[in-house]
């Protein structure tokens, strides 16, 4: 079974889209995987049907290893982006896994990402759900 951590900060309003998706789309064919800068965010994506749940540094830290997907905006792999939520042991952590990361082109960190059109949320989730079916169908060209 896939194994997919989806990591999200403050309200944790996108990493509940996120899960909301996943789940719909596999229902129980892929472990979901809730890892939160806060609680709020761990507890919004647990809600939207998340298997399990861990909030802070080190639960993002340890589990980026346990995963084989991570998923969530691209801010996930910024030092001290959402206002600071994301520390940089969080992101080095998240850079370094071997896991799969399959990132949203949203941020709010002043970086420009050039060659990636913006689309809307639901839209960039729709690209992550395909990504996903690519990995679970065996296909590595993500």
């Amino acid at each position: 079974m896939l194994k997919v951590a989806v990591v999200d900060g403050q309200g944790g309003g996108i990493g509940s889209v996120i899960v909301k998706r996943l789940r719909d789309e596999f229902d129980d064919a892929v472990e979901i995987i809730a890892l939160g800068t806060n609680s709020s965010a761990t507890t919004s994506m647990l809600r939207a049907k998340a298997n399990r749940g861990a909030t802070g540094e080190n639960a993002i830290v340890l589990n980026s290893n346990r995963v084989d997907v991570i998923t969530g905006p691209l801010s996930i792999v910024i030092a001290n982006s959402m206002m600071g939520e994301l520390t940089p042991k969080m992101a080095q952590g998240i850079a370094e896994s071997k896991a799969k990361k399959i990132l949203l082109h949203l941020n709010q960190e002043g970086i420009e990402v050039v060659g990636g059109a913006r689309e809307p949320l639901p839209h960039q989730v729709d690209c992550l759900i395909e990504k996903v079916k690519n990995l679970i169908g065996g296909q590595t060209h993500v």
